[in-house]
């Protein structure tokens, strides 16, 4: 439901996530920025503010093109000779030297850069660009010898992206998978993660291997591990016991083993046929989490100690990024579990089919204050319930169950019309829960003598329920509208009623269904009525999941509760 808590905590989401990016990028040593899919700056560090004399106010929300690119003179920048705009669209990393930003002072800056996508909150796509001040080299100086992996530029951009990435997501597999495009094959062409489990197990996880362009996945070489030696002194046991990272090949393990993780360690080399690798501890700031093995078996030239601090930074960036990955799912089946024991099952009505889904919101702790509700009444009718408790957490799932186990005993006890019922509900919300405002349709529906099925209901401040005829014609009832619930205004509440056409599916839900950032409300239930009309054909359990498919906003950042019945058809 919308409510002022509500509304400020949507308007500081954007802030929250800007923050975060903002808070990632000042890891890197120069001046960097992101933006979104458009150009758009979303977030800056502090270093960029410096190099181009700008505060960060006055970079955010602005056209990184426009506002930045110029020609050697100061002059703005054609599009089409944008050295960036190409690998931009194209979604893929490049680097450039002798670019020309403009500074906030009106002089030009000439600068190195590079760019790298990534995917943060909500599987929203970015461009990380990281710059620094461009210097001529001299003439006819020569560059001296580098034995690291990268360039300190590349090192520099490589951990950013690393950063910016895994810190975006809280789902392990996620986590991974980025990982993997991360390593390979920049660093090498074979990465292999051995994670350790909740119950001190080893499992490997990911054995990859670049192939041309493509990432090939190897689950024949994935699966359980044998346990980890106390003081076995192999690279891969000591880095699964966070002791040290470890240059290593298949020569490492070529003598007796001294432990089952050995010979799996000997199996890996002889399968891949990798002739160098580097091993590094995945830790978190409380445990060790696993191994990262990067792997050379096509390409030439093997790992030195000097390439082991960049692969620690990974394998310790990585580690943070799973470790919350980790916590937030294990609060997440927390919340479900609780969510499901809120949640009822549904009465069996003879002649009528009913069925309810939920979803909670994508970026909550899984639980909120979205519910439903059916059950029978004293005198043999059905009570049906739809509502929605402001938030999107474990406070807002405790008031939602105060509300419903209210709801449930009044209506159970009082043989009344639903606004009556509704109307003592609201009276007693304020003085005996904690709940500062909510929503709720309550409907009675039962049975009448000569064959169609009576719905009698009352509507406090809730979208209206949807009727659909068996031939897809799609109506709201409006009728018993009232305000919603803990306003403290007593005004009384009315009833709508109404008898269901035979073969006719009737829709409960709550405002995540059809409420989107940008649109008005009338053009969600526009589309929910256009929907539901186009599947009055599906059995009912279909019909809902289509529905929830269909209509949801793929932004949709609010929990949703369906309740849908069906009545039966004509003989």
């Amino acid at each position: 439901m919308e409510g002022p808590d509500t509304e400020k905590a949507r308007g500081q989401r954007p802030l929250t996530t800007a923050a975060a990016l903002g808070d990632a990028l000042e890891a890197i040593g120069a001046g960097a920025y992101v933006v979104d899919e458009q150009g758009r700056i979303l977030a800056v560090n502090s270093r960029a503010g410096q190099l181009l004399d700008r505060p960060a106010d006055d970079l955010v929300g602005h056209d990184a093109h426009d506002l930045l690119h110029r020609d050697p003179h100061g002059q703005p920048l054609p599009r089409s000779q944008c050295r960036m705009r190409q690998p931009f669209h194209a979604g893929r990393a490049a680097q450039a030297e002798e670019d020309h930003f403009a500074r906030g002072d009106g002089s030009v800056l000439p600068i190195s850069w590079l760019i790298a996508p990534f995917e943060f909150t909500g599987h929203r796509r970015g461009t990380l660009v990281v710059f620094h001040p461009w210097q001529p080299r001299e003439t006819g100086a020569r560059p001296e010898p580098d034995a690291s992996l990268l360039t300190e530029f590349e090192r520099l951009a490589l951990l950013a992206a690393t950063t910016t990435q895994l810190t975006s997501t809280l789902d392990v597999e996620e986590a991974l998978r980025r990982l993997v495009s991360l390593v390979v094959p920049r660093l090498a062409d074979w990465v292999v993660i051995d994670l350790i489990t909740e119950r001190d197990e080893v499992w490997r996880h990911v054995v990859v291997e670049a192939d041309g362009g493509a990432l090939v996945s190897h689950e024949e070489l994935q699966g359980p591990m044998p346990p980890v030696p106390a003081e076995s002194p192999m690279p891969l046991s000591r880095a699964l016991r966070g002791v040290a990272s470890t240059v290593a090949g298949p020569q490492t393990y070529q003598g007796p083993p001294d432990s089952g993780i050995a010979v799996e360690q000997r199996r890996m080399f002889e399968a891949t046929g990798i002739h160098s690798a580097a091993i590094a501890p995945i830790r978190s700031t409380r445990q060790v989490l696993g191994a990262l093995t990067l792997g050379r078996a096509k390409q030439k030239g093997d790992y030195r100690a000097a390439d082991l601090p960049l692969i620690e930074d990974i394998a310790r960036r990585a580690g943070l990024a799973l470790d919350n990955a980790r916590l937030y799912q294990r609060q997440r089946k927390v919340a479900e579990t609780m969510q499901n024991h809120l949640l009822p099952q549904m009465p069996r009505v003879p002649g009528l089919q009913m069925t309810v889904r939920y979803l909670p919101a994508p970026h909550a702790s899984q639980v909120g204050g979205d519910w439903y509700d059916a059950f029978s009444l004293s005198d043999g009718a059905t009570a049906l319930a739809v509502g929605d408790v402001v938030g999107h957490d474990l406070e807002a799932a405790a008031g939602m169950a105060q509300v419903r186990n209210m709801l449930r005993a009044y209506a159970w006890a009082l043989q009344e019309p639903p606004s009556r019922i509704v109307e003592r509900l609201d009276e007693a919300l304020m003085h005996i829960t904690d709940v500062t405002m909510a929503t709720m349709i309550f409907a009675r529906l039962e049975e009448t003598a000569d064959g169609p099925w009576k719905l009698t209901w009352t509507d406090a401040g809730h979208p209206p329920p949807l009727l659909i005829s068996h031939d897809g014609l799609a109506e709201y009832l409006t009728d018993g509208h009232g305000i919603l619930l803990g306003t403290g205004v007593r005004t009384p509440r009315t009833d709508g009623t109404f008898l269901l056409p035979p073969g006719s599916t009737l829709v409960l839900y709550t405002d995540g269904l059809i409420e989107e950032s940008g649109h008005t409300l009338d053009e969600g239930l526009g589309r929910l009525r256009r929907h539901a009309a186009a599947l009055a054909h599906r059995p009912l359990a279909s019909f809902t999941d289509q529905l929830l498919r269909r209509v949801r906003p793929a932004a949709n950042d609010d929990d949703v509760a369906i309740l849908a019945l069906r009545t039966p058809a004509a003989p």
